[in-house]
């Protein structure tokens, strides 16, 4: 089952029940004015569904299922079961997660929990069953959310242990086949017996490392797959899903896709400045994003764990987090922020959340009304945005983005990067995460090109037709694939031969799915015989180190490797750029080799903005004509509707007034007019145009 709204949904979360005055009917009269068709309710309160131990209140939230009803705007249940209330912490002490062998969490947060122990799931079926029994034929609800942000901690808790324990012994038999696949005779790590597995609190094998990070993720999709299981034998028609953080540590959105009927997830990102074009900086990611290339990123990630259209569950209203991040957007880019998520696949926007809180950790997290509850800029603005969407119709949803680059993402590869990266903290260690900015550096490179990226996950893409990839995505980026499986090289090579252009970045191919480095040069795994280059060593980089094109690339000044390098030499490919370095100049930072049809080329370092922009230009160049306007301010997103329309999303990411030219013919979304081939599209200060041509 997958989900396509009529029309795209818009709303808030609502939460009647913080509300410190009476004014139910006021704030649906006020959402109703804002073009509001949608709001999420009742996830987070498990004390006030039962304030004690099988006392239940579940009609307080009637009114607001009636009042939504009344006004026409839908709802999505949610289940309460990531904040549990403090009978239960205080009757089952011991289902309070273990952050570190023997480490409690201790209560006062949220999802503080060991979601396998018995306690919980007893406590969490009863509280589930009781709230759908009573609720979920309302009329007014169209869909329910399983839990919220799952996965917010790795368990330590005795019983994951031991079912980790259980978990290795069936998959591997027997002591000795573990000893041998993680090489568990270095440092006298050999077992005997099952009960000498030590604990991972202080494990240096990166082979275990991964092994339990992988077993933490299938213990949360376990769970979700339990509860949605519930959910289901009262949804009917209605739609299941739980709205991700992508970021959290046991969350394999891909796995988690496959449990629902549709994607939903939370793509906060810093707005004022951060959002401003152009911008060659680099800044970290986080659970929020930052740069306007990251907005896109998110949008694309969410497209990419189903290869369909998404909602969007929360976003920023105002201020987001706590009370230190206060960057309310700039007039315009709420609109901006939406329509980009809409040109990418977005067919629900919801903010979090409707009512500023006046208490609790999350106080200052802005909502559409502020703490006097009085409306305001952000309403005005907020409100505008959905009496505009709300005359689009089926024209804006159901969008299927278009892509020229594919992207590759490997769960296994970010946390055996995560531990045991290959990028350094001052101080010499690896930094917490390096496969996202190896990742990254290649989506922000797409978007400053003028690329639009799809999401290719290696746990689904053997099952992806690589002939008809080629044909449709003519870039596929495999960079920090580095837990890597022999079968998804051998799709990616495929690809390549069948006409697209591969380009493997940094650490792909060095280890397969054990993390144990391959016994053959790098790339491995039959990449460098392809690639027509490998390399031996590499090194970690003091500072950036300049690049410059040597054959069929134009690269800008400043263009850089940063932080990483792999001392790339060739046998029978062609050096595309170098460094200019007295050592590493010696070597190739960019080759290209013809594969079949297609090509495959090697980016071998960390590239700046400037180089990755380059490279990906250079990729695309012989079968991509895209609109990129010249002025640097303005980016442009196209995606197909269900009418077999093009949408040309025009966005305008800067204080000044600008003008672009049209390449085509087309119809102006918003006022029917149409647009010449060569006429200029005037932008104002944080603008958004959309232009519609035939697919």
């Amino acid at each position: 089952m997958s989900y396509t709204p009529s029309q795209i949904l818009y709303g808030a979360a609502y939460y009647h029940e913080y509300q410190p005055t009476p004014r139910l009917r006021q704030d649906f009269g006020e959402m109703k004015a804002a073009g509001f068709s949608v709001i999420r309710i009742g996830e987070s309160v498990w004390s006030t569904w039962e304030p004690e131990d099988g006392v239940f209140d579940l009609d307080w939230i009637t009114p607001v299922l009636d009042a939504a009803a009344e006004h026409g705007i839908s709802v999505i249940l949610g289940t309460p079961t990531y904040a549990i209330p403090p009978w239960l912490q205080r009757r089952y002490p011991e289902i309070n997660a273990e952050i570190a062998t023997g480490q409690k969490f201790g209560w006062g947060m949220r999802q503080e929990i060991d979601v396998t122990h018995a306690a919980f799931r007893f406590h969490a079926e009863r509280v589930v069953r009781r709230i759908l029994e009573r609720h979920a034929s309302h009329a007014s609800i169209i869909g329910f959310q399983v839990d919220n942000e799952p996965g917010a901690w790795v368990l330590h808790n005795h019983g994951v242990f031991e079912r980790f324990r259980d978990h290795l012994r069936q998959d591997f038999g027997t002591v000795e086949e573990l000893n041998e696949a993680w090489g568990l005779t270095y440092w006298s790590h050999r077992l005997s017996d099952w009960s000498d597995l030590w604990r991972p609190d202080a494990n240096s094998l990166p082979q275990y490392d991964l092994a339990w990070r992988l077993f933490q993720a299938d213990l949360l999709t376990e769970f979700m797959s339990w509860q949605t299981g519930i959910v289901r034998e009262y949804a009917g028609d209605r739609f299941v899903m739980t709205c991700m953080s992508y970021s959290r540590p046991t969350v394999r959105d891909d796995a988690l896709g496959e449990i629902f009927d549709v994607t939903a997830g939370n793509p906060y990102f810093k707005a004022q400045d951060a959002l401003a074009l152009p911008d060659t900086e680099v800044k970290s990611q986080t659970w929020w994003t930052q740069g306007t290339w990251a907005l896109y990123h998110s949008a694309d990630w969410m497209f990419g764990t189903r290869h369909e259209p998404f909602l969007v569950t929360e976003v920023g209203a105002q201020s987001i987090g706590f009370s230190s991040m206060n960057q309310p957007g700039y007039p315009g880019q709420r609109r901006q922020a939406a329509w980009a998520l809409i040109s990418r696949g977005a067919q629900m926007i919801e903010y979090w959340h409707w009512h500023t809180l006046h208490f609790g950790p999350e106080t200052y997290w802005g909502g559409v009304l502020p703490h006097s509850q009085k409306p305001g800029r952000t309403y005005r603005e907020i409100a505008a945005i959905g009496q505009e969407l709300a005359g689009f119709g089926d024209r804006i949803t159901g969008l299927q983005p278009d892509a020229q680059v594919g992207l590759l993402y490997d769960h296994a590869s970010k946390w055996a990067l995560e531990k045991f990266g290959p990028l350094a903290a001052p101080d010499g260690m690896p930094i917490p995460d390096s496969y996202g900015p190896l990742v990254e550096a290649f989506a922000r490179g797409a978007f400053d090109a003028g690329l639009q990226t799809r999401v290719f996950h290696a746990s689904a893409l053997t099952d992806v037709d690589a002939e008809e990839t080629a044909r449709t995505i003519p870039v596929f980026v495999a960079s920090a694939y580095y837990a890597a499986d022999d079968l998804v090289i051998e799709w990616l090579l495929a690809y390549a031969e069948a006409g697209g252009h591969l380009i493997v970045g940094p650490r792909t191919g060095y280890a397969d799915t054990q993390v144990r480095a391959r016994l053959e040069v790098a790339p491995g795994a039959g990449l460098s015989a392809a690639a027509g280059a490998w390399y031996e060593e590499y090194t970690n980089l003091a500072g950036p180190v300049p690049v410059i094109g040597v054959e069929g690339i134009e690269i800008p000044d400043g263009a850089a490797a940063l932080e990483w390098s792999e001392s790339y030499q060739v046998t029978d490919a062609t050096v595309v750029a170098r460094y200019v370095h007295p050592f590493h100049g010696s070597y190739a930072a960019v080759t290209t080799r013809a594969h079949g049809a297609g090509r495959v080329s090697t980016v071998g370092c960390l590239p700046n903005p400037q180089l990755a922009d380059a490279v990906l230009s250079w990729a695309a160049a012989p079968s991509v004509a895209l609109w990129k306007p010249e002025e640097p301010s303005v980016r442009v997103h196209s995606a197909v509707n269900q009418r077999g329309e093009r949408l040309w999303v025009v966005q305008n990411w800067s204080w000044d007034e600008v003008s672009v030219a049209v390449p085509m013919a087309a119809e102006n979304l918003h006022t029917g007019a149409r647009t010449t081939e060569g006429e200029f599209l005037a932008l104002g200060a944080w603008d958004v145009a959309v232009l519609v041509t035939p697919a």
